[in-house]
């Protein structure tokens, strides 16, 4: 003997806090051999063996196995290649288990039943270009005709989904939410109405310049920030000043006629589902959430109603 100290496996499971029979079945697998036999047949250890062990079980509960734990011990491959190749193995199973999280969570919520259950497993399982082609076949679907419009590819990017490779729970939940109203016919025409009374809009000489959405929510903004009921006489500034912008914008003038037109833009573009789309969009492609505009046009509706004249009996 060269005078090293010798342990029991008694006394490793001790100093290790692994149990004798953990101890003694990697050894069994050639993991932790021992060092030598005492004079009555019992397994012996170095000192090492106890820094050998205390790896064996941190990569033990990291889930590592124990054939790689094997080659890693035994100096055949480095400790690094291990913990990366593990990592990414982990990062796959992480992913499943949020994608099944995000199905669960949004069944509990809605208090769903097995048929919606299957559709939002089948959405949340689709390939990246699967989930494209979906989402492809809604914009085609909402700008047939004007795809090769210069101003439009860009707008449809704008409204393109991207789920990260790596998502957040809540980022998969909302591209589940966002898929079903992709498909929801009911949307797809009143997404396509708009586009179709955006482009009239339009279809006008000159630069690019804001629709009546835009007008009305930059405008009617400083109002619903200062509590303004839209009845009241001092909203009358900020109709005129829409009717006006609208007015000039649209090369029409500003007359009973260009509010009905106005009421009917808004109309159209006042569905909640819209924004909610712009929300779960902003969610899954991690962007800032914008705010809707469902606030300003029904307030502005409101206001501009109240100082239309009624038709005639």
């Amino acid at each position: 003997m060269n005078g090293e100290t010798r342990h029991t496996i008694g006394e490793l499971a001790q100093r290790t806090g692994l149990s004798v029979k953990t101890i003694r079945y990697y050894a069994d697998q050639g993991i932790v051999p021992p060092t030598d036999r005492s004079p009555a047949g019992y397994r012996r250890y170095g000192p090492e063996a106890v820094a050998r062990l205390e790896l064996v079980r941190t990569l033990r509960d990291l889930g590592v196995d124990l054939a790689a734990i094997r080659r890693v011990v035994d100096r055949e491959v480095p400790l690094h290649e291990v913990t990366a190749a593990h990592a990414e193995a982990l990062a796959v199973q992480i992913r499943v288990l949020r994608l099944r999280q995000a199905v669960l969570t949004t069944v509990t919520r809605r208090g769903g039943g097995a048929e919606e259950l299957e559709l939002l497993h089948t959405l949340a399982r689709l390939s990246a270009r699967e989930r494209h082609r979906l989402v492809a076949d809604f914009l085609d679907a909402v700008f047939d005709g004007l795809a090769t419009t210069p101003a439009y590819p860009g707008i449809m990017r704008t409204l393109t989904p991207e789920l990260p490779d790596d998502p957040r729970t809540e980022q998969v939940q909302a591209w589940m939410e966002l898929a079903e109203l992709a498909q929801d016919p009911d949307f797809r025409a009143s997404m396509r109405r708009l586009v179709r009374e955006y482009a009239a809009d339009h279809d006008v000489p000159g630069p690019p310049r804001p629709d009546a959405v835009a007008v009305v929510r930059d405008a009617v903004a400083p109002a619903l920030g200062a509590g303004l009921d839209p009845t009241d006489a001092e909203a009358d500034a900020v109709v005129a000043a829409v009717t006006r912008r609208y007015a000039d914008l649209s090369n029409r003038p500003d007359d009973a006629n260009l509010r009905r037109r106005l009421l009917a833009r808004l109309d159209a573009a006042n569905d909640p589902r819209r924004d909610r789309y712009l929300d779960l969009l902003s969610l899954i492609n991690g962007w800032a959430a914008g705010g809707g505009v469902t606030p300003a046009l029904d307030w502005f509706s409101r206001a501009l109603r109240a100082r239309m004249p009624s038709p005639a009996g």
